[in-house]
């Protein structure tokens, strides 16, 4: 089960890098100030990218744990 615990590791990877990445973006629209409206508007942009990298990165450990428990 070796195989199955290094391919949750590397799906919970991506969903941390895709955290990462949504954070920055979001930091980078609050810098630039932008008017309350287009604030908003990336934000509603960045939700759904955000809740798909937690998925990835949930179903990476639930992986990880299954692999740990069979192997």
């Amino acid at each position: 089960m070796d195989i199955l615990i290094w391919v949750g590791v590397i799906v919970s990877a991506a969903g941390l890098g895709g955290l990462v990445w949504t954070i920055v973006r979001v930091a980078s629209a609050r810098r630039r100030n932008l008017p309350d409206a287009e604030l908003r508007a990336e934000l509603q942009k960045a939700l759904p990218l955000n809740l798909g990298a937690l998925f990835l990165s949930v179903i990476g450990l639930m992986l990880v744990v299954v692999g740990i428990f069979l192997g």
